[in-house]
Parts: C-alpha cells; structure tokens; sequence
C-alpha cells in the first residue's frame, strides 16, 4: 500500500464508493442517504480552496483501500489552529492496521500546516474507531449524548482530541 495524495479525478469515484458504504452500513457518519457523485466536486473544491490534504491509500493496482482528511472544525475566526478529521477504510480491508497509518499520515500534514488540535468526532459504539484514536494519543473529550438518530437507535457522539505541539507563534485574527 502507498499514501497518496488523492484528486478529484483519480481517486473522486472510489472515494465516494467507500464513503456511501459507511453511509449505508454502519454509524460512522450520521447520514441517511448515499451522496450523490456530484457532491464530490464541492467536496474537493472545498478542501483545495482551504488546503486540507485528502490521502489514501492505493494498493499496487490503483484501488483506493481508504482514505483521510480533515477541514474546519468550527466556522469562527479563534478556530483557526484546530481541524476535525475523518478516516475511512474500505469494509473488505478493515482491521489491518491500514486506519492508523492513514491517521498517522494526517497526524503529520496538520502538524506541517501549524494546527494546534485535531479533533476525531466518533460514534460512541464504534470500538474500531476510539481504539485507533486512543492508540494514537487522542484523548477522549466528551460526549454528547442522544445527538444521533439512525438505524432506529439514539446515537452518541464522542469527541477526541490530540493537541499538536505547533505552531510556534500562534495569532489573533
């Protein structure tokens, strides 16, 4: 497998595959329904204007065996040092390490463009996700019960946090 960095063209449709699978499947997102291949252009025009990366990783053939990123994590000016991330891995190729080393990936590209936190919003039942977050220094900061609703059940939602050792000198406005 190789990390790379993901484009619209390359990578848009694979994306968008493993994405509506965890739409459709499982809580990861607290969505209803599968998004529409034209969501993918706004959702990378949103990411290049802002410079947030979108990685994957891509097996020798090309496949995309998930992918990460992150973007803003509050609209406000103040928040400017802090990005909420999101990592999903393909389901035939989860539990193999590959989410932690996408993680890791992005862990570097937040610490290379000076943000200062990043925050992991999870679904307080998705064990897979708060080991990962856990294992790499994320701190569990609270959560918000019965915010959810999907799949006939209330959903929590927990958020985790790993404060960044940058940036150096941090400004207002």
């Amino acid at each position: 497998m190789n990390i790379i960095q993901c484009t619209f063209d390359g990578h848009a449709e694979q994306i968008l595959e493993i994405m509506n699978e965890a739409i459709v499947n499982s809580t990861a997102l607290y969505d209803y329904h599968p998004r529409a291949p034209g969501s993918m252009v706004r959702w990378f025009e949103s990411k290049e204007q802002s410079s947030f990366p979108v990685i994957g990783l891509e097996d020798n053939g090309g496949r995309l065996a998930g992918f990460a990123s992150y973007g803003h994590f509050r609209d406000w000016p103040a928040y400017k040092y802090t990005v909420e991330h999101s990592v999903y891995v393909r389901s035939d190729v989860r539990a193999r390490g590959l989410g932690a080393t996408l993680l890791k990936a992005l862990i570097q590209q937040a610490q290379e463009q000076d943000y200062h936190v990043m925050v992991g919003a999870v679904d307080r039942r998705n064990e897979g996700s708060v080991r990962l977050h856990t294992k790499l220094g994320f701190v569990h900061a609270g959560t918000l019960n019965e915010v959810g609703y999907k799949f006939g059940k209330w959903l929590d939602l927990s958020f985790y946090v790993l404060t960044l050792p940058v940036p150096a000198l941090p400004t207002d406005g």
